[in-house]
């Protein structure tokens, strides 16, 4: 199986949110109520719920003003944090190259959060409980719903109108992605000078590639998104100290469960 991945066009993008609307559909997310003040966004940040986002952004060309659409989720990185940190193995490379993860395995240790350079992932309650769930972008592959499997695409490039986002090969995406960076940058056209690639090498390559007419600034993408050397110690080192931690946790919360049931029928006992 040859790596797969999407490319995003930002040029393209109408800020439609068609593809929000997909990935909730699909993935069986529970909606959530906005509180962007923008039009052009339907939430304001990444959530268990909502694991796409559109940001808009007003940059200013003499004096017209332009809207810049940039695509917010998963990168699905080659060399991905979340993976490495991971102590229970909840997070792993399919067989497509992107990043999948597994809830019943996840501890709640907040390690893939933590370390994200790119701050995705995220918990669905309180990690100091030992029971948060990892949820983020699958790109489809989430068991019991996997697109790909099936032979269709991932339902926010299937939700595109505009085909913002393609789906594809790896290797012949980024081949798109170069072309397309060459004729912004042309004398010719002289479009976008500014036009950038983003996932080619990140990271060791994301799985979400971005045809960019503007400076990674505007986009507020690292220019460098490091591997942190902490995620390595983490996952040689702490990881086992994760499960210990975790285990104590269950077997306090199991004491709690018995001393309760004792005081109960205790209680039962005295009434008659």
């Amino acid at each position: 199986m040859s790596e797969t991945a999407i490319l995003f066009d930002a040029t393209k993008c109408i800020g439609c949110s068609n593809c929000q609307v997909a990935c909730k559909k699909w993935n069986e997310l529970e909606a959530e109520e906005s509180n962007c003040p923008s039009t052009y966004e339907d939430s304001s940040d990444l959530s268990p719920n909502t694991w796409i986002t559109i940001k808009s952004r007003e940059t200013a060309e003499g004096d017209t003003a332009k809207q810049l659409f940039s695509r917010r989720s998963c990168m699905h990185c080659t060399e991905a944090a979340c993976v490495e940190v991971c102590p229970a193995g909840a997070v792993y490379h399919n067989q497509y190259g992107s990043v999948s993860h597994d809830k019943d395995k996840c501890i709640g240790c907040g390690y893939c959060v933590d370390f994200c350079p790119f701050n995705v992932p995220r918990l669905d309650t309180e990690r100091i409980s030992g029971v948060g769930k990892m949820s983020k972008c699958t790109l489809c592959t989430t068991p019991g719903l996997n697109r790909l499997a099936i032979g269709q695409k991932p339902a926010c490039v299937e939700a595109c109108p505009v085909s913002a986002l393609i789906y594809g090969n790896r290797g012949e995406l980024v081949a798109e992605g170069r072309r397309r960076i060459t004729a912004f940058k042309s004398p010719h056209s002289g479009a976008y000078p500014e036009a950038t690639l983003y996932g080619e090498t990140e990271l060791g390559g994301l799985h979400v590639l971005y045809v960019l007419p503007d400076s990674l600034e505007v986009y507020g993408l690292p220019k460098e998104p490091g591997f942190p050397i902490l995620a390595t110690i983490k996952q040689n080192y702490l990881g086992p100290v994760a499960w210990i931690a975790w285990g104590g946790v269950a077997l306090l919360l199991a004491i709690n469960v018995l001393v309760a049931r004792a005081r109960h029928i205790r209680e039962q006992e005295e009434e008659d």
